[in-house]
C-alpha cells in the first residue's frame, strides 16, 4: 500500500494513486482511457468515449435534488512526462513513484500527475460516493489536454446537458478562477548550408544547460526562471561564436507549455582556442548563476571534449540529449556555416521570452508572454517552437508577429497553430455567488476571485456550449509540468470538502 493512500481523504487519494499507476503521459491515452471507463461501467454508471477519446461518465441526481441545475465535472487524463537527467523512467510504461515529503506529496525524480491527476481523483471519489447529495452530474475527462487541448476543441456541441462546469485544473487552493488567457503556438522551422570541420585541426565539445526549475509556463512564467533554450543560444551568440565554435547541433526543451529546464549543444572549435572555450563556459556559470541565483539553485553549465577516434574512418557520435551522428572520419564532421549560425542564433536571440505586459487594471496579473519551448539544430535544418499566452486577443496576435517577424529576416517558414480563445469572466455568474458563500460558511473567509494567465479548457469548452456558467478551482500544487511538481496535502481535504459542499448548494433550475 502506498503511503499516499494513508492521507485525507482517502477516498481521493486512493483514486489519485490508482491513477499513477496508470502510464498517462500526452499522446498515449489508451491505457488510462480503459482505466476510467472500467471504472464508470464498474459503477453501473452511463459512461463512454466520445469520438474523439473523451471519456463522459453520467450520475443522476440523487433524490430530491433533481431541481438543481446539472453539473459538468472536468479534469484532463494527460500528464506532462517531465524527469531528471539522472532517473531512468519511461512514461509510456512505467508507474510514477510518489512519496510524501512533510505537508507535500512528490514524486521521485519525476512530474508527479497531480495535474490534473487530482482533478480526475476527485471526480471519480464524488461519482463512487452515494452519501453525497447533488443534482445531476456529468464528468468529462478530455485527453490531451497539455499538447493542445485536443479533447476539449473536439468536444460537439450538445454531447452534455450540464448547465455549469465546475473544472477541476487549478492550482491554488481558496481561489476561484473565473478566466483565463487565449494562448497560439508559433511553429518555426528553416534550413541552414552545412560545411566540414577537420576533425584534425578541430576538437568537438559538448555544452551542457542542467538543473534549472522549468515549470508551468502559464502559471510560472512570472517567476523569474531561466529558459534553458535562450540561456544557450545566447551563449553560443555572445561566447561560442565570437571564439570560433561551430554548431554540429543543439536541441532544448521537450514540452510546448512547459519552461524548458535543459538544453545541450555540440559545437566544433579550433583545437588552440578550446581552452577559451572552457574559461568562457566557466564564467557563464557564474553570470547565470548571479542572474538567477534567487529562482535557480541547481543551475548548471559545463563543457566537455568529445573524444573522436584516431584511426577508424566511421564514428558513431551518442549525444547527451535524442539522437547520435555517424561521422565519416575523412569527410570531416557536419557544421554550420559561420554566416548562417550567426542567422539563426539572431533571430533566436532576439525573440521575446518570458512576460511581456501585466493587465493594466489588474496590477500583478500577467496579461500576455511567450515561452520559447522547443529548440533543434540538426542535418542543415532548425525547429523552433513557442507558445504565446495572452488574455488580450490584439496582444496574442502581436507578440505571435514578432516572433514570425524575427525569423522572416531569416526566410524561416513561420506557422500558427492550436489558436484558442481566452475565457471572459463573469462577475454575476450564479455558480460564482453560490460558490463564495459556500467557501465562506465552510471556512470563514471569503474566497479569492482572480484571472489565470494559464490556458484553461473553459474557454474552449465555453465556446462549443454558449452561455455554460463556469468556475475553474482545485487544490494547491507547485511547479507542475517539472520534476519538483508537489500537491499541498492540508489543501487537498478543504478543496474535496469544498467540492462537495458547492455539488449539494448548486443553484436551482
Amino acid at each position: 500500500m502506498s503511503d499516499i493512500q494513508s492521507l485525507k481523504p482517502s477516498s481521493v487519494w486512493k483514486h489519485f494513486h490508482a491513477i499513477t499507476q496508470v502510464p498517462r503521459p500526452s499522446g498515449h491515452m489508451d491505457a488510462i482511457r480503459a482505466f476510467l471507463l472500467d471504472f464508470g461501467k464498474g459503477l453501473g454508471l452511463e459512461t463512454y468515449a466520445d469520438s474523439v477519446g473523451n471519456v463522459i461518465i453520467r450520475k443522476p441526481a440523487t433524490p430530491g435534488m433533481e431541481c438543481r441545475k446539472g453539473i459538468i465535472l472536468q479534469a484532463h487524463m494527460d500528464m506532462v512526462p517531465q524527469k531528471n537527467n539522472d532517473v531512468v523512467h519511461d512514461f509510456e510504461r512505467d508507474p510514477i513513484s510518489t512519496y510524501i515529503d512533510g505537508d507535500w506529496v512528490r514524486a521521485k525524480g519525476t512530474t508527479l500527475g497531480a495535474d490534473n491527476g487530482m482533478g480526475m481523483a476527485a471526480i471519480m471519489a464524488v461519482l463512487e460516493d452515494d452519501t453525497l447529495r447533488h443534482g445531476p452530474i456529468e464528468a468529462l475527462i478530455t485527453m490531451d489536454e497539455e499538447t493542445g487541448m485536443d479533447g476539449a476543441f473536439g468536444l460537439k456541441a450538445g454531447e452534455l446537458k450540464g448547465e455549469i462546469l465546475l473544472n477541476l485544473d487549478s492550482e491554488d487552493e481558496g481561489q476561484l478562477f473565473i478566466g483565463c488567457a487565449g494562448g497560439v503556438d508559433v511553429n518555426v522551422s528553416g534550413s541552414y548550408k552545412e560545411g566540414n570541420a577537420d576533425l584534425g585541426k578541430e576538437t568537438v565539445v559538448t555544452l551542457s544547460l542542467r538543473g534549472l526549475r522549468g515549470g508551468h509556463s502559464g502559471m510560472e512564467i512570472d517567476k523569474g526562471r531561466a529558459n534553458a533554450n535562450k540561456m544557450m543560444v545566447r551563449f553560443l551568440r555572445d561566447e561560442a561564436s565570437v571564439i570560433g565554435a561551430r554548431i554540429v547541433r543543439m536541441e532544448g526543451g521537450n514540452m510546448r507549455n512547459a519552461i524548458p529546464r535543459e538544453a545541450f549543444a555540440v559545437v566544433s572549435i579550433p583545437n588552440e582556442d578550446v581552452r577559451l572555450l572552457f574559461d568562457a563556459a566557466s564564467k557563464y556559470e557564474k553570470v547565470l548563476k548571479a542572474e538567477f541565483g534567487a529562482t535557480e539553485d541547481a543551475l548548471s553549465f559545463t563543457a566537455a571534449v568529445t573524444e573522436m577516434p584516431k584511426t577508424s574512418q566511421k564514428f558513431h557520435l551518442d549525444l547527451p540529449f535524442n539522437g547520435s551522428i555517424d561521422i565519416e572520419i575523412g569527410k570531416g564532421l557536419p557544421v554550420m556555416k559561420k554566416k548562417d549560425q550567426r542567422a539563426v542564433l539572431d533571430a533566436l536571440y532576439a525573440c521575446h521570452d518570458g512576460v511581456l505586459r501585466y493587465i493594466p487594471t489588474i496590477p500583478g496579473t500577467v496579461e500576455t508572454s511567450s515561452n520559447m519551448s522547443i529548440v533543434k539544430i540538426e542535418d542543415g535544418r532548425f525547429e523552433a517552437q513557442f507558445l504565446v499566452r495572452s488574455s488580450s486577443e490584439s496582444m496574442k496576435t502581436y507578440l505571435a508577429n514578432t516572433i514570425e517577424a524575427c525569423f522572416e529576416l531569416v526566410d524561416a517558414t513561420v506557422e500558427m497553430s492550436g489558436a484558442y480563445s481566452g475565457w471572459q469572466p463573469d462577475v454575476d455568474s450564479p455558480i460564482l455567488k453560490s460558490m463564495k458563500e459556500v467557501y465562506k460558511s465552510l471556512f470563514g473567509q471569503e474566497p479569492a476571485v482572480e484571472v489565470v494567465h494559464a490556458g484553461l479548457e473553459c474557454g474552449i469548452i465555453g465556446a462549443a456550449m454558449p452561455g455554460l456558467d463556469m468556475i475553474s478551482f482545485g487544490p494547491t500544487l507547485r511547479s507542475p509540468h517539472s520534476p519538483d511538481e508537489r500537491v499541498y496535502v492540508p489543501s487537498v481535504e478543504k478543496f474535496y470538502k469544498f467540492l462537495v459542499a458547492s455539488l449539494e448548494n448548486a443553484p436551482l433550475k
